[in-house]
């Protein structure tokens, strides 16, 4: 790909290879083998995994996986628009377009830079993009991976626009189940959130924890910084925190909308969850020079244990 050798000091656990279809990715590695491979088509994270080599995001074996169309699974990035709460395209088009990878990226904060793989990757939209979204903005997202494995993406938004724009946003985050029928998500107890399965109704969360019995398609509103999606199988928690992303999403379609789906077997439902760290309810408004940074990070606890340990009510990173 004509990267410099600069480049490859600069980053030596980073990789730039190309997947099963030909488009260049990035692949992170810890020298404990933990590993990430995140694709320059959407700058969509594909796979993440543990120290062990066990994969931790889902991917659907019927994905598409073909330019224009993101894949289904791992991390697509949903910006400007979350669902079809506009007039984009679902999701909107980042997952859709070309990233760049920027050959000099800034440095990471000195009490960030430790031990860390990562890669900086841009977007900027065509002029025939801009028919269709009219802002002029510069979308940097940054995946790292820590020596512990951990994986974080950071994505700034900075509007170089003459005038104001606003957009929703979400990591759509498949995590790897065992058995969604045995998933709990704790951290979003009392909370109010959108049901998409109701008009968007407002509902009040009832449970001690969320838990799965059927199509669940929700946005859940004001939550705290710090998410658990235990996997009581494995023995197993997704530890969720984040920063600028005051919704959470959080979606599985259950056996009759897996069945309409044609890049998504029947049966994968009970093997995947979306928990998506996002900006839905009140979007984002940047002024002429603003910039917007919502941050996510994903880790993993090798045994089952209550929320009330991770301190959920506390702020994220």
């Amino acid at each position: 790909m004509g990267h410099s050798a600069a480049v490859w000091d600069f980053r030596a656990a980073t990789e730039f290879t190309k997947d099963w279809n030909g488009i260049d990715q990035v692949v992170l590695r810890t020298p404990q083998g933990a590993s990430a491979r995140v694709s320059l088509h959407g700058a969509q994270v594909t796979s993440w995994r543990n120290e062990q080599g066990e994969e931790l995001l889902f991917t659907s074996c019927k994905t598409l996986s073909k330019a224009p169309k993101a894949i289904r699974g791992g991390i697509p990035i949903c910006f400007p628009q979350f669902g079809n709460c506009g007039s984009l395209e679902l999701h909107g088009f980042a997952r859709n377009k070309m990233w760049a990878i920027d050959e000099n990226p800034p440095p990471l904060p000195p009490n960030d830079s430790s031990g860390k793989s990562f890669v900086d990757l841009l977007l900027r939209l065509s002029e025939e993009d801009v028919k269709c979204w009219p802002h002029s903005f510069e979308f940097r997202l940054r995946v790292s991976l820590t020596t512990d494995g951990d994986l974080t993406l950071i994505s700034r938004v900075r509007n170089i626009n003459a005038k104001p724009f606003s957009f929703s946003f979400a990591y759509h985050t498949y995590l790897l189940v065992s058995d969604i029928s045995e998933i709990r998500v704790e951290g979003l107890e009392t909370l109010d959130y959108l049901d998409n399965l109701s008009q968007k109704a407002r509902v009040t969360e009832q449970g001690d924890a969320v838990t799965f019995e059927s199509e669940v398609d929700r946005v859940y509103l004001s939550s705290p910084n710090i998410i658990a999606v235990l996997d009581h199988e494995r023995k197993r928690t997704y530890i969720i925190r984040k920063e600028g992303l005051p919704d959470v999403a959080v979606w599985n379609p259950w056996e009759k909308k897996s069945k309409s789906m044609v890049d998504f077997g029947d049966e994968e439902y009970k093997q995947m969850l979306c928990v998506d760290g996002a900006v839905i309810e009140k979007p984002v408004n940047l002024k002429p020079g603003e910039e917007w940074t919502g941050r996510i990070q994903l880790s993993v606890v090798r045994s089952s244990f209550c929320s009330d340990r991770l301190g959920l009510d506390r702020s994220g990173i």
